[in-house]
Protein backbone atom coordinates (compact mmCIF):
# COMPACT_ATOMS: atom_id res chain seq x y z
CA UNK A 1 0.00 0.00 0.00
CA UNK A 2 1.53 3.91 -1.19
CA UNK A 3 1.14 6.55 1.12
CA UNK A 4 0.22 10.16 -0.21
CA UNK A 5 0.59 13.17 1.90
CA UNK A 6 -1.53 16.55 0.78
CA UNK A 7 -1.65 19.68 2.00
CA UNK A 8 -5.08 21.67 2.44
CA UNK A 9 -5.85 24.90 3.52
CA UNK A 10 -7.76 25.44 6.28
CA UNK A 11 -10.80 25.84 4.91
CA UNK A 12 -10.83 22.88 2.53
CA UNK A 13 -9.65 20.58 6.06
CA UNK A 14 -12.51 21.68 7.55
CA UNK A 15 -15.21 20.70 4.89
CA UNK A 16 -13.43 17.08 4.44
CA UNK A 17 -13.66 16.85 8.17
CA UNK A 18 -17.21 17.78 8.45
CA UNK A 19 -18.45 15.14 5.58
CA UNK A 20 -16.22 12.81 7.13
CA UNK A 21 -17.94 12.70 10.45
CA UNK A 22 -21.20 13.42 8.60
CA UNK A 23 -20.39 10.11 7.14
CA UNK A 24 -19.05 8.55 10.47
CA UNK A 25 -15.73 8.43 8.89
CA UNK A 26 -12.42 9.35 10.33
CA UNK A 27 -11.27 12.05 7.93
CA UNK A 28 -8.01 9.56 6.84
CA UNK A 29 -10.67 7.04 6.06
CA UNK A 30 -13.12 9.51 4.29
CA UNK A 31 -10.07 10.77 2.31
CA UNK A 32 -8.70 7.48 0.99
CA UNK A 33 -12.88 6.90 -0.25
CA UNK A 34 -12.88 9.99 -1.96
CA UNK A 35 -9.29 9.37 -3.82
CA UNK A 36 -10.28 5.87 -4.95
CA UNK A 37 -13.50 6.73 -6.24
CA UNK A 38 -12.26 9.21 -8.38
CA UNK A 39 -9.49 7.17 -9.68
CA UNK A 40 -12.21 4.50 -10.94
CA UNK A 41 -12.30 4.33 -14.35
CA UNK A 42 -15.96 2.80 -13.86
CA UNK A 43 -17.29 5.72 -12.28
CA UNK A 44 -15.55 8.06 -14.75
CA UNK A 45 -17.26 6.16 -17.77
CA UNK A 46 -20.70 6.29 -15.46
CA UNK A 47 -20.44 9.59 -15.40
CA UNK A 48 -19.12 10.72 -18.51
CA UNK A 49 -22.15 8.68 -19.97
CA UNK A 50 -24.57 10.14 -17.02
CA UNK A 51 -23.66 13.77 -19.06
CA UNK A 52 -24.28 12.44 -22.45
CA UNK A 53 -27.54 11.39 -21.01
CA UNK A 54 -28.68 14.18 -19.66
CA UNK A 55 -27.44 16.51 -22.73
CA UNK A 56 -29.60 13.83 -25.26
CA UNK A 57 -32.65 13.13 -22.80
CA UNK A 58 -32.95 16.33 -20.63
CA UNK A 59 -34.96 18.59 -22.98
CA UNK A 60 -37.55 15.80 -23.44
CA UNK A 61 -37.82 15.26 -19.48
CA UNK A 62 -38.24 19.03 -18.98
CA UNK A 63 -41.15 19.13 -21.79
CA UNK A 64 -42.39 16.09 -19.91
CA UNK A 65 -42.49 17.23 -16.48
CA UNK A 66 -41.26 20.80 -16.32
CA UNK A 67 -38.12 22.24 -15.37
CA UNK A 68 -36.24 20.82 -12.59
CA UNK A 69 -36.54 22.85 -9.46
CA UNK A 70 -33.99 24.94 -8.44
CA UNK A 71 -32.24 24.78 -5.05
CA UNK A 72 -32.51 27.71 -2.93
CA UNK A 73 -28.96 28.67 -2.01
CA UNK A 74 -29.30 29.60 1.49
CA UNK A 75 -30.49 25.50 2.00
CA UNK A 76 -27.44 24.17 0.04
CA UNK A 77 -27.72 20.36 1.28
CA UNK A 78 -24.60 18.53 3.63
CA UNK A 79 -23.82 16.83 1.09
Amino acid sequence: MKQLNVRLDDEAHEALEQRAEAAGMSLPEYARRILAEEADERRQRFLTAAAHFSQAWGPAFEAEFGPYPQQDPGKASAA
